[in-house]
Protein backbone atom coordinates (compact mmCIF):
# COMPACT_ATOMS: atom_id res chain seq x y z
CA UNK A 1 0.00 0.00 0.00
CA UNK A 2 2.75 2.56 0.79
CA UNK A 3 4.24 1.28 -3.01
CA UNK A 4 1.07 2.19 -4.00
CA UNK A 5 1.00 5.79 -2.17
CA UNK A 6 4.48 7.13 -3.45
CA UNK A 7 3.89 6.06 -7.20
CA UNK A 8 0.65 7.73 -7.18
CA UNK A 9 2.58 10.97 -5.32
CA UNK A 10 5.12 10.64 -8.31
CA UNK A 11 2.50 11.16 -10.94
CA UNK A 12 0.63 13.48 -9.69
CA UNK A 13 3.65 15.38 -9.70
CA UNK A 14 4.42 14.17 -13.18
CA UNK A 15 1.23 15.46 -14.63
CA UNK A 16 1.64 19.31 -12.92
CA UNK A 17 5.23 19.43 -14.13
CA UNK A 18 3.76 18.61 -17.45
CA UNK A 19 1.04 21.57 -17.26
CA UNK A 20 3.57 24.12 -16.03
CA UNK A 21 6.21 23.16 -18.44
CA UNK A 22 4.83 21.66 -21.95
CA UNK A 23 1.11 22.67 -21.68
CA UNK A 24 2.57 26.19 -21.49
CA UNK A 25 5.63 25.94 -23.86
CA UNK A 26 7.75 26.98 -21.36
CA UNK A 27 11.00 24.47 -20.80
CA UNK A 28 12.50 27.20 -18.32
CA UNK A 29 11.26 29.09 -15.86
CA UNK A 30 9.56 32.40 -18.02
CA UNK A 31 11.65 35.51 -18.78
CA UNK A 32 9.81 38.83 -17.41
CA UNK A 33 8.70 41.10 -19.67
CA UNK A 34 10.33 44.51 -20.54
CA UNK A 35 7.61 46.42 -19.29
CA UNK A 36 8.00 45.02 -15.50
CA UNK A 37 12.30 45.10 -15.63
CA UNK A 38 13.82 48.39 -13.56
CA UNK A 39 16.56 49.81 -15.36
CA UNK A 40 19.67 49.35 -14.23
CA UNK A 41 20.66 52.22 -11.10
CA UNK A 42 23.15 54.47 -12.28
CA UNK A 43 24.18 56.86 -8.75
CA UNK A 44 25.20 54.08 -6.30
CA UNK A 45 27.12 56.18 -3.85
CA UNK A 46 29.29 55.82 -0.68
CA UNK A 47 30.13 57.30 2.08
CA UNK A 48 32.80 56.16 5.06
CA UNK A 49 33.07 56.89 8.62
CA UNK A 50 34.65 55.73 12.04
CA UNK A 51 32.03 53.35 12.07
CA UNK A 52 31.75 51.85 8.36
CA UNK A 53 30.40 52.61 5.26
CA UNK A 54 26.79 53.99 4.06
CA UNK A 55 25.51 53.68 0.63
CA UNK A 56 22.64 55.13 -0.95
CA UNK A 57 20.95 55.31 -4.35
CA UNK A 58 17.94 56.88 -6.11
CA UNK A 59 15.04 54.74 -6.61
CA UNK A 60 14.62 53.88 -10.52
CA UNK A 61 11.82 55.45 -11.71
CA UNK A 62 11.21 53.43 -14.87
CA UNK A 63 11.49 50.03 -16.74
CA UNK A 64 14.08 48.98 -19.40
CA UNK A 65 11.13 49.60 -21.82
CA UNK A 66 10.41 53.43 -20.73
CA UNK A 67 7.29 52.58 -18.45
CA UNK A 68 6.78 54.62 -15.35
CA UNK A 69 7.43 52.46 -12.08
CA UNK A 70 5.25 52.88 -8.57
CA UNK A 71 7.42 50.57 -6.60
CA UNK A 72 9.65 48.75 -6.12
CA UNK A 73 9.66 45.65 -4.22
CA UNK A 74 12.81 45.60 -3.05
CA UNK A 75 16.70 45.57 -3.24
CA UNK A 76 19.85 43.36 -3.41
CA UNK A 77 22.97 44.58 -1.98
CA UNK A 78 26.40 42.17 -3.28
CA UNK A 79 29.30 42.67 -1.32
CA UNK A 80 33.11 41.61 -1.59
CA UNK A 81 36.15 42.10 0.33
CA UNK A 82 39.51 41.58 -1.14
CA UNK A 83 43.04 42.00 0.70
CA UNK A 84 44.95 44.65 -0.50
CA UNK A 85 47.69 42.56 -0.53
CA UNK A 86 46.23 39.97 -3.15
CA UNK A 87 43.80 42.15 -5.17
CA UNK A 88 44.19 41.85 -9.13
CA UNK A 89 42.47 44.08 -11.08
CA UNK A 90 41.94 41.95 -14.11
CA UNK A 91 40.48 38.74 -12.05
CA UNK A 92 36.81 38.80 -11.52
CA UNK A 93 35.18 40.35 -8.60
CA UNK A 94 34.02 37.74 -5.85
CA UNK A 95 30.57 39.20 -4.82
CA UNK A 96 28.54 36.72 -2.54
CA UNK A 97 25.17 36.22 -2.05
CA UNK A 98 23.12 39.50 -2.31
CA UNK A 99 21.53 40.88 1.32
CA UNK A 100 17.90 42.26 0.22
CA UNK A 101 16.63 45.51 1.18
CA UNK A 102 12.80 45.79 1.39
CA UNK A 103 12.12 48.90 -1.36
CA UNK A 104 8.64 51.00 -1.34
CA UNK A 105 6.56 53.30 -3.22
CA UNK A 106 8.39 55.73 -5.34
CA UNK A 107 6.47 58.71 -4.67
CA UNK A 108 5.75 61.02 -6.98
CA UNK A 109 8.32 63.54 -7.05
CA UNK A 110 10.82 60.76 -8.09
CA UNK A 111 13.28 61.62 -4.99
CA UNK A 112 13.09 58.64 -3.26
CA UNK A 113 16.75 57.11 -1.76
CA UNK A 114 17.73 53.64 -0.52
CA UNK A 115 20.14 53.28 1.52
CA UNK A 116 22.30 50.51 3.54
CA UNK A 117 24.65 50.34 6.11
CA UNK A 118 28.10 48.21 6.76
CA UNK A 119 30.02 47.98 9.50
CA UNK A 120 32.61 45.87 10.69
CA UNK A 121 34.75 46.84 7.92
CA UNK A 122 38.61 45.74 8.51
CA UNK A 123 41.73 48.00 7.58
CA UNK A 124 43.18 46.79 4.59
CA UNK A 125 41.39 44.98 2.69
CA UNK A 126 39.13 46.41 -0.28
CA UNK A 127 35.63 46.28 -0.56
CA UNK A 128 33.18 46.37 -3.53
CA UNK A 129 29.42 47.09 -3.82
CA UNK A 130 26.90 47.05 -6.25
CA UNK A 131 23.00 47.15 -6.30
CA UNK A 132 20.11 45.59 -7.94
CA UNK A 133 16.24 46.56 -7.87
CA UNK A 134 13.04 44.23 -8.23
CA UNK A 135 9.53 44.86 -8.54
CA UNK A 136 9.14 41.11 -8.29
CA UNK A 137 11.03 37.65 -7.40
CA UNK A 138 11.29 37.34 -11.41
CA UNK A 139 11.67 40.41 -12.24
CA UNK A 140 15.80 41.95 -11.19
CA UNK A 141 17.37 45.22 -13.29
CA UNK A 142 21.11 44.60 -14.35
CA UNK A 143 23.91 45.56 -11.63
CA UNK A 144 24.33 48.99 -10.67
CA UNK A 145 27.50 50.83 -10.60
CA UNK A 146 30.12 49.44 -8.73
CA UNK A 147 31.76 51.72 -5.62
CA UNK A 148 34.59 50.08 -4.04
CA UNK A 149 37.02 51.46 -1.62
CA UNK A 150 40.07 50.31 0.62
CA UNK A 151 38.94 50.88 4.30
CA UNK A 152 40.65 52.37 7.07
CA UNK A 153 39.80 54.43 10.28
CA UNK A 154 39.33 57.55 8.49
CA UNK A 155 41.10 60.85 9.22
CA UNK A 156 39.32 63.74 11.26
CA UNK A 157 37.67 66.33 9.15
CA UNK A 158 39.56 69.65 8.79
CA UNK A 159 38.83 72.12 11.13
CA UNK A 160 39.20 76.06 10.62
CA UNK A 161 38.10 76.52 7.01
CA UNK A 162 37.90 79.94 6.07
CA UNK A 163 37.35 82.03 2.64
CA UNK A 164 38.70 84.90 1.56
CA UNK A 165 36.76 86.34 -1.76
CA UNK A 166 38.73 88.58 -3.90
CA UNK A 167 38.16 89.80 -7.83
CA UNK A 168 37.01 86.15 -9.47
CA UNK A 169 39.03 84.69 -7.12
CA UNK A 170 38.24 82.71 -3.66
CA UNK A 171 40.82 81.35 -1.35
CA UNK A 172 40.31 79.57 1.10
CA UNK A 173 42.74 77.94 4.12
CA UNK A 174 42.30 75.42 6.81
CA UNK A 175 44.11 73.61 9.52
CA UNK A 176 46.16 70.42 9.12
CA UNK A 177 44.26 67.34 10.33
CA UNK A 178 46.88 65.05 12.71
CA UNK A 179 44.31 62.38 14.31
CA UNK A 180 42.09 59.70 13.11
CA UNK A 181 38.21 59.85 13.91
CA UNK A 182 39.34 57.47 16.73
CA UNK A 183 41.67 60.21 18.21
CA UNK A 184 44.66 57.65 16.87
CA UNK A 185 47.81 59.90 15.96
CA UNK A 186 47.76 59.86 12.20
CA UNK A 187 50.96 58.13 11.05
CA UNK A 188 49.71 57.85 6.90
CA UNK A 189 50.14 60.37 4.43
CA UNK A 190 46.87 62.98 4.34
CA UNK A 191 45.67 64.92 1.24
CA UNK A 192 42.59 67.48 1.23
CA UNK A 193 39.85 67.24 -1.23
CA UNK A 194 38.06 70.76 -1.92
CA UNK A 195 34.31 69.80 -2.70
CA UNK A 196 32.24 73.16 -4.16
CA UNK A 197 28.65 73.81 -4.48
CA UNK A 198 26.47 76.61 -5.95
CA UNK A 199 22.96 75.74 -4.15
CA UNK A 200 24.87 74.35 -0.58
CA UNK A 201 23.45 70.83 -1.67
CA UNK A 202 24.71 69.00 -4.33
CA UNK A 203 28.95 69.25 -4.49
CA UNK A 204 31.52 68.31 -7.04
CA UNK A 205 35.20 67.97 -6.61
CA UNK A 206 36.76 70.49 -7.15
CA UNK A 207 40.51 69.57 -8.73
CA UNK A 208 42.64 66.66 -7.42
CA UNK A 209 43.07 66.04 -3.49
CA UNK A 210 46.17 68.02 -2.41
CA UNK A 211 48.69 67.79 0.26
CA UNK A 212 48.68 71.80 0.44
CA UNK A 213 46.38 73.43 3.44
CA UNK A 214 45.29 75.90 1.19
CA UNK A 215 43.46 76.46 -2.20
CA UNK A 216 42.56 79.25 -4.74
CA UNK A 217 39.40 78.73 -6.87
CA UNK A 218 40.09 81.20 -9.68
CA UNK A 219 37.29 79.51 -11.83
CA UNK A 220 34.25 81.96 -10.33
CA UNK A 221 32.14 84.72 -11.11
CA UNK A 222 31.41 87.94 -9.21
CA UNK A 223 28.49 88.12 -7.42
CA UNK A 224 27.45 84.55 -7.13
CA UNK A 225 27.24 82.70 -3.59
CA UNK A 226 29.94 79.35 -3.15
CA UNK A 227 29.66 76.62 -0.97
CA UNK A 228 32.68 75.19 0.03
CA UNK A 229 33.82 71.89 2.20
CA UNK A 230 37.35 70.56 2.40
CA UNK A 231 37.18 66.28 2.86
CA UNK A 232 40.48 64.62 4.49
CA UNK A 233 41.70 61.86 2.10
CA UNK A 234 44.35 59.11 3.56
CA UNK A 235 46.74 57.70 1.52
CA UNK A 236 46.60 53.40 2.42
CA UNK A 237 48.78 51.09 0.32
CA UNK A 238 48.47 53.60 -2.83
CA UNK A 239 44.77 54.09 -2.15
CA UNK A 240 42.60 56.59 -1.43
CA UNK A 241 40.34 56.22 1.93
CA UNK A 242 37.89 59.19 2.08
CA UNK A 243 37.54 60.91 6.05
CA UNK A 244 36.08 63.79 7.65
CA UNK A 245 34.11 66.35 5.85
CA UNK A 246 34.84 69.73 7.53
CA UNK A 247 32.01 72.82 8.02
CA UNK A 248 30.36 73.99 5.23
CA UNK A 249 31.38 77.86 4.12
CA UNK A 250 30.05 80.47 2.19
CA UNK A 251 31.94 83.36 -0.22
CA UNK A 252 30.89 85.87 -3.01
CA UNK A 253 33.73 87.14 -5.13
CA UNK A 254 33.50 90.86 -5.65
CA UNK A 255 34.25 92.87 -8.68
CA UNK A 256 37.29 94.38 -7.37
CA UNK A 257 38.28 96.31 -10.64
CA UNK A 258 37.71 99.66 -11.64
CA UNK A 259 36.83 100.75 -15.02
CA UNK A 260 39.30 102.34 -17.64
CA UNK A 261 39.74 105.92 -16.53
CA UNK A 262 37.79 108.23 -19.37
CA UNK A 263 39.80 109.95 -21.99
CA UNK A 264 39.23 112.87 -24.34
CA UNK A 265 38.84 115.49 -21.46
CA UNK A 266 38.40 118.49 -23.01
CA UNK A 267 36.94 121.93 -21.42
CA UNK A 268 35.30 124.91 -23.15
CA UNK A 269 34.73 128.11 -21.70
CA UNK A 270 30.97 129.85 -22.09
CA UNK A 271 29.54 133.28 -20.93
CA UNK A 272 28.72 131.58 -17.47
CA UNK A 273 31.87 128.87 -16.74
CA UNK A 274 32.96 125.98 -18.55
CA UNK A 275 31.66 122.67 -19.96
CA UNK A 276 33.75 119.57 -19.49
CA UNK A 277 33.63 116.51 -22.17
CA UNK A 278 34.93 113.35 -22.19
CA UNK A 279 34.71 110.18 -24.40
CA UNK A 280 32.00 107.65 -23.52
CA UNK A 281 33.62 104.71 -21.07
CA UNK A 282 33.13 101.08 -22.84
CA UNK A 283 32.61 99.19 -19.02
CA UNK A 284 29.83 97.14 -18.91
CA UNK A 285 29.36 97.71 -15.21
CA UNK A 286 29.46 101.38 -15.77
CA UNK A 287 27.48 103.64 -13.23
CA UNK A 288 28.73 107.24 -13.80
CA UNK A 289 31.54 109.73 -13.90
CA UNK A 290 32.72 112.19 -11.40
CA UNK A 291 34.26 115.15 -11.89
CA UNK A 292 36.89 116.80 -10.42
CA UNK A 293 38.68 120.92 -10.32
CA UNK A 294 41.85 122.06 -9.64
CA UNK A 295 42.69 125.74 -9.06
CA UNK A 296 46.21 126.40 -10.21
CA UNK A 297 47.51 127.34 -6.73
CA UNK A 298 46.11 124.15 -5.33
CA UNK A 299 47.36 120.68 -5.19
CA UNK A 300 44.06 118.57 -3.86
CA UNK A 301 41.70 118.42 -6.53
CA UNK A 302 38.18 119.06 -5.61
CA UNK A 303 34.88 116.65 -6.50
CA UNK A 304 32.51 119.03 -7.90
CA UNK A 305 30.13 116.68 -9.64
CA UNK A 306 28.11 112.92 -10.01
CA UNK A 307 27.30 112.71 -13.98
CA UNK A 308 25.38 108.99 -15.09
CA UNK A 309 26.69 106.63 -17.08
CA UNK A 310 24.29 108.19 -19.99
CA UNK A 311 26.24 111.17 -20.31
CA UNK A 312 29.38 112.49 -21.41
CA UNK A 313 29.27 116.59 -20.55
CA UNK A 314 29.18 118.41 -17.40
CA UNK A 315 29.05 122.00 -16.98
CA UNK A 316 30.61 124.00 -14.02
CA UNK A 317 29.04 127.46 -13.41
CA UNK A 318 30.44 127.74 -9.98
CA UNK A 319 33.55 129.59 -10.63
CA UNK A 320 35.52 133.10 -10.06
CA UNK A 321 36.20 135.09 -13.28
CA UNK A 322 40.01 135.01 -12.74
CA UNK A 323 42.34 132.03 -12.52
CA UNK A 324 43.25 129.07 -14.07
CA UNK A 325 41.02 125.77 -13.35
CA UNK A 326 41.99 122.05 -14.24
CA UNK A 327 39.51 119.66 -14.59
CA UNK A 328 39.64 115.73 -14.26
CA UNK A 329 37.12 112.87 -14.89
CA UNK A 330 37.06 109.63 -13.25
CA UNK A 331 34.77 106.28 -13.82
CA UNK A 332 32.93 104.16 -11.36
CA UNK A 333 30.85 101.04 -11.56
CA UNK A 334 27.86 99.27 -9.79
CA UNK A 335 29.44 97.68 -7.20
CA UNK A 336 28.68 98.79 -2.95
CA UNK A 337 31.30 100.24 -2.97
CA UNK A 338 31.67 101.35 -6.26
CA UNK A 339 35.10 100.81 -7.76
CA UNK A 340 36.35 104.10 -9.08
CA UNK A 341 38.89 104.55 -11.79
CA UNK A 342 41.63 106.68 -11.90
CA UNK A 343 41.57 110.44 -12.65
CA UNK A 344 42.03 111.12 -16.22
CA UNK A 345 44.12 113.87 -17.19
CA UNK A 346 43.58 116.82 -16.54
CA UNK A 347 42.68 119.50 -18.84
CA UNK A 348 42.44 123.08 -18.59
CA UNK A 349 41.37 126.68 -20.36
CA UNK A 350 41.67 130.40 -19.36
CA UNK A 351 38.64 131.87 -17.66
Amino acid sequence: MILAFRAHRVGALLLVGALFFGGCGYKTLPVPPDTIVPRAIEDLRYSVDEKGVTLSWSYPLQTIKGTDLTRIASFEIYRAVVSVDSYCATCPIPFGEPIVVPGGMIGGDGRRKGTYESALLRSGEKYFFKVRSRTSWWAASADSNIVTFVWHMPAKAPDGLQAEAGDRLVRLQWQPVTRLMDEQQLDLPVRYQVWRSLDGKTFTELGEAGTETSSADAAVQNGQTYFYKIQSVLQVAGHAVAGGVSKVITAVPVDMTPPEPPTGVTVVATGRGFKIFWENSTASDLQGYYVYRRRADQKKRERIGDVPARYVIYEDNNVSADGSFYYSVSAYDSMTPANESSPSAEATVRY
